[in-house]
């Protein structure tokens, strides 16, 4: 790559990254407000691991209740003519990956599929449903997301912060609508109420 190329990839890193886990956070407090039991498991868990300390990457780490991101679908150029299952794909056709409807199918999910339940991931991200690559927060191969690693430090990073010093409740005038913009997002915003602790 030259050094064009290596500015975009970077370009592209930053800017691809800020929408995702804005989402992510925005989406992990309206559940944690949902949730008030997880809120204060997730509580507990950052002033275990982290007490009122700055999280580093050791002990960001050691954070295992938060694995989730929302994406709405993904695009794919078919790079050649292909033969996708009985379907042919002729070269430079857009498709679209679904992964919010993957991710609540009850075929791979069950019949909960719709349910908040973390601990579905408990025995590992691969074990959570039927298939092992059910779970495509980041994409999945060659195309994975380059910015995983990051984007989870990230989330986990601000998640934790926000967690030591404040809880959060629902405001009543919260219009649940989501609206999928590639990314799933609040359609009105999500007011919330933040008490410092």
């Amino acid at each position: 790559m030259n050094m064009n190329e290596i500015m975009d990839e970077c370009r592209t890193f930053y800017f691809a990254g800020h929408e995702t886990t804005s989402n992510l956070l925005t989406w992990a407090i309206f559940l944690l407000t949902m949730h008030q039991e997880w809120q204060h498991k997730l509580r507990d868990e950052v002033l275990r691991e982290c007490g009122m300390e700055i999280p580093d990457a050791d002990s960001l780490s050691k954070l295992k209740l938060v694995s989730i991101r929302f994406i709405g679908k993904m695009m794919r150029m078919a790079p050649q003519d292909m033969k996708l299952g009985k379907l042919q794909i002729p070269k430079g056709t857009i498709l679209s990956i679904p992964v919010l409807k993957i991710h609540r199918s009850k075929e791979l999910w069950g019949d909960d599929a719709n349910e908040f339940k973390p601990m579905r991931f408990v025995n590992g991200v691969s074990m959570a449903a039927t298939h092992p690559n059910a779970f495509l927060p980041f994409g999945m191969g060659p195309r994975v997301c380059i910015g995983q690693n990051f984007a989870m430090m990230e989330a986990k990073s601000v998640l934790a912060l926000l967690l030591q010093r404040f809880s959060f409740t629902l405001s009543p005038d919260y219009k649940h609508t989501p609206t999928n913009n590639l990314t799933l997002q609040p359609q009105y915003g999500l007011p919330v109420f933040v008490k410092p602790l």
